[in-house]
């Protein structure tokens, strides 16, 4: 350890008294620090010669083995220099900044009648890039708002006027359908060509009142001079211009071209937004997460968040709008802290979509835990069960056989741990004379799954049949029939003492009565049971009201299906006003029906 820190202290003991980043490594030779500096031997010195309150920091030094240095010319050049090498490298103790290169732009191509489209890749080629948008729906908007616009070319030829004149391309289907106005065989002047990308450029930056401007006066003169065709299409541009403009936030006809940056700090993050004004008017605006790494503070993490920011809009505003001022400074910029007016109306906006951005991912974080609940349940049944995959879909059956009457089978299905009610299904006992759970399970059973492999539908990864080892033996038979037994995992689940029993194996498994798999168990099985139950008492309803009509002279069989179809059940038939069942089945049988039951009519 000694001779690590007197290693250590040489490296500092030479360090230049000037601006510049360095570098700390482990033992493995591997990056785990960028920092900046304005003295390089003071900053790096201060690591080793005092105490820090910050545990991370504490671990940054003991995991020091080795020092490298570069000098810059300025402290501007040491933000840009350390903001790339933090991308770069990604060290462990650094912040995460975050590299949004899925972001779109929209570029206006540099070449001749320049293309305009939208892109993920910025070239450093002499085009220009407007963004990055965080909508992708707004870039859409906005490309879409140019096609309507102006007749754009969409092709990839190169346009140089010599491959023009030579004939060298001809119009395409573009040009037939008025899409474009054919400047490949020199239909259309590059001059005039020319007014368009300047007016496209003036709209992404903002300025599209100068725009609006020039299209009114180019109206009124097609006007003055009978061109009412070509007047019109000028309207068609301006309404649409003034539609997007009204989209646009205005805030001051004072304030010209600023960046403002807010910024909501929380324990590990920061978030800090970024409003781009021209003209008075919000064009852009975009929002980053920084995740701190050693306990940064608000000043540090802003720094960082407007160098990366401002790198990657490639924003060129001389005046900054920001919270509190920075430890920075940056050439040919200068740092506002508003405190009233518009500046600070601004300066509120921003910071207050830090704190929307914020709450959205916190948000984002909340619903996406049932998932990891979900997961991490559906493993531990897997481990529980000593199943070979999850159980993603699990289905269970249940009979209800009350006094041996009108027998009955229900299926519940659960997905990811969850009911799926739609999936439910019942069915009436039809091959069984007589109460036996056995053979109607095995009938139940035989009928779901022939019908699923018929039907090529997904086979469940879990099946629970409510019963012991009678019920889970009959089920069995029945998957035996189908080539099925052994391919899909089968327990039973006996009621009184909550007992799983496995096939073949006589020794049931009994889970801890907080066992999450036994709650999905028990709660799939109270389903099924709670399914079947409704279906019983629901069929038992059909078969009384059925009964007690049949005795009714001069009420057929028709009548009596129509009457269970509409009023479910005899008491609810009672309970209907005379005219409501009378204009469901006529006079005449439903003045039988009410003099039978003597209710009055």
């Amino acid at each position: 350890m000694d001779s690590r820190l007197d290693h250590l202290k040489k490296l500092v003991s030479v360090l230049p008294d000037q601006p510049g980043i360095y570098q700390y490594f482990d033992n493995s030779g591997k990056i785990i620090y960028v920092g900046k500096a304005k003295n390089l031997k003071k900053r790096v010195a201060s690591y080793f010669t005092k105490n820090h309150e910050n545990r991370k920091t504490t671990l940054l030094v003991r995991n020091i083995y080795d020092i490298k240095h570069m000098v810059v010319e300025t402290e501007q050049d040491a933000l840009l220099l350390e903001n790339n090498l933090i991308k770069k490298y990604q060290p462990r103790y650094n912040i995460r900044l975050k590299d949004d290169k899925t972001y779109p732009w929209i570029v206006v191509k540099n070449e001749a009648f320049p293309r305009v489209f939208q892109t993920r890749n910025v070239i450093r080629d002499g085009s220009v890039y407007f963004g990055p948008y965080t909508s992708v729906i707004a870039v859409r908007t906005l490309l879409e708002l140019f096609r309507k616009l102006y007749k754009l070319r969409t092709c990839n030829l190169n346009l140089q006027k010599e491959n023009i004149q030579s004939g060298k391309y001809k119009v395409c289907l573009e040009y037939h359908i008025g899409n474009c106005l054919g400047p490949c065989e020199g239909y259309q002047e590059e001059k005039d060509y020319y007014k368009y990308i300047d007016e496209i450029k003036d709209i992404l930056k903002g300025n599209i009142a100068g725009v609006i401007k020039y299209l009114k006066e180019m109206m009124k003169e097609f006007a003055g001079n009978y061109q009412f065709e070509e007047a019109n299409q000028i309207k068609i541009k301006l309404d649409a211009l003034e539609k997007f403009q009204n989209k646009s936030t205005v805030v001051s006809a004072t304030i010209t071209d600023v960046d403002v940056f807010g910024i909501d700090v929380v324990e590990k993050s920061a978030f800090v937004n970024y409003l781009k004004v021209i003209n008075g008017a919000i064009v852009q605006t975009y929002t980053t997460e920084i995740r701190k790494a050693l306990d940064e503070s608000p000043e540090e993490l802003l720094e960082y968040a407007i160098v990366d920011i401002r790198q990657k809009i490639f924003s060129n505003s001389k005046e900054l709008l920001v919270p509190f001022m920075p430890g920075i400074e940056l050439e040919g910029i200068s740092f506002k802290v508003p405190v009233r007016g518009d500046k600070k109306k601004l300066m509120d906006l921003s910071i207050r979509n830090a704190k929307y951005f914020r709450l959205e991912k916190e948000k984002q974080y909340a619903l996406s835990k049932p998932v990891q609940s979900t997961n991490r349940i559906l493993e531990t049944m897997k481990k529980d069960l000593r199943l070979h995959e999850l159980p993603i879909q699990i289905e269970c059956f249940d009979n209800s056989n009350l006094q041996g009457t009108n027998p009955v089978a229900a299926c519940v299905v659960f997905k990811n741990g969850k009911p799926a009610k739609k999936d439910y299904r019942h069915f009436n006992v039809k091959t069984v004379e007589g109460p036996n759970d056995f053979a109607s399970m095995e009938e139940i059973i035989y009928r779901r799954y022939k019908r699923q492999l018929d039907e090529n539908n997904p086979l469940p990864n879990l099946i629970i049949i409510d019963g012991g080892k009678g019920q889970l033996g009959a089920a069995l038979n029945a998957l035996g029939q189908l080539d099925l037994r052994g391919k899909i995992p089968i327990i039973g689940i006996a009621k009184k003492l909550e007992e799983i029993f496995f096939p073949g194996d006589s020794v049931p498994l009994y889970l801890d009565k907080n066992s999450e798999t036994l709650k999905v168990i028990q709660h799939a099985r109270d389903e099924a049971h709670r399914f079947g139950i409704t279906f019983h008492r629901r069929q038992r309803s059909k078969n009384f009201i059925q009964s007690e009509l049949q005795n009714i002279p001069g009420v057929g069989e028709k009548t009596i299906q129509h009457l269970l179809r509409k009023f479910k059940s005899l008491e609810n038939l009672k309970k209907q006003p005379y005219d409501t069942v009378a204009a469901e089945i006529g006079d005449s049988r439903a003045a039988k029906i009410y003099d039978y039951f003597n209710i009055k009519h």
